[in-house]
């Protein structure tokens, strides 16, 4: 059979979305392994499913490249959303979008899209870390170096880092290893971080199951709560990553809120 999708990306951050309304697909593992090897397949850090749901106006389900299925994609749900508006497929402003991390609402800001991404998750045992309590500059030994990790949830795990410099950080070498360290039973995305001043960071991301990409979202939304709370900004940061710059506030109220792009690239169909 031939499968429709079409490939997007925010900052760099690419999908192959599926429209599975009315369809069934079966074998996804195998079959988003296959579709986003960049070399035989179409190209793509991970698969979103479009789907319906009794819950929402919608759901989401996403792969990633090496065909392990996640929770949350604060990139992939932005271009969820441009591709429901632009397909008149709603005219409400505001999603909401049934994802396995939750109730997720994109709404539109002019040719932006925000997200309110919901309360990062702090407990340990709950992001999920191998610790009890609040993991904020604990240390972590890694090949030859010690890190200091503060872990957050944003409904999938992240362990942000700060350091230097991020340019000419070996991201892959210890992103790799901190991903299945025996510290976090279900592997965890890794950001490295760099402060620039009060109000903005700079951001490398190892992504669980994609490898380093040019921007993750939800990294992004977890890296400005573990940066406010190691008193290196505010709780608005904008986030420099290498696809492009994504607006972060963490609410008084214990929401992130993230603000960026989402582009369309390319329609086409694929034997599957």
């Amino acid at each position: 059979m031939k499968l429709s999708f079409t490939k997007m990306h925010g900052l760099g951050n690419d999908f192959i979305l599926i429209d599975c309304r009315g369809l069934q697909l079966s074998g996804m593992p195998g079959l988003a392994k296959r579709l986003c090897d960049r070399r035989l397949g179409i190209g793509a850090d991970q698969i979103l499913l479009l789907g319906e749901s009794p819950a929402a106006d919608f759901s989401m389900r996403i792969f990633n490249a090496d065909g392990s299925e996640v929770e949350m994609c604060g990139n992939g749900i932005r271009c969820l959303a441009k591709y429901v508006w632009d397909r008149g497929l709603s005219d409400k402003e505001v999603l909401r979008v049934d994802t396995p991390a939750g109730i997720i609402r994109p709404e539109r800001a002019g040719e932006m899209v925000r997200v309110d991404m919901g309360e990062p998750v702090l407990e340990g045992r709950l992001i999920p870390v191998n610790l009890r309590g609040e993991v904020r500059d604990h240390p972590l030994r890694v090949l030859d170096r010690e890190f200091r990790i503060t872990c957050v949830s944003m409904g999938n795990p992240h362990a942000v880092i700060f350091v230097d410099r991020v340019e000419g950080l070996d991201v892959a070498g210890y992103g790799s290893v901190i991903e299945r360290h025996e510290l976090f039973p279900k592997r965890t995305n890794v950001e490295f971080i760099e402060v620039l001043n009060g109000d903005s960071i700079r951001m490398r991301v190892w992504e669980r199951g994609a490898g380093e990409t040019l921007a993750c979202g939800t990294g992004a939304c977890a890296a400005a709560v573990a940066s406010h709370l190691n008193g290196h900004t505010g709780r608005r940061v904008a986030v420099e990553l290498r696809g492009g710059v994504l607006h972060i506030e963490w609410s008084k109220d214990n929401r992130v809120f993230m603000t960026g792009p989402a582009a369309e690239v390319f329609d086409g169909a694929v034997k599957v």
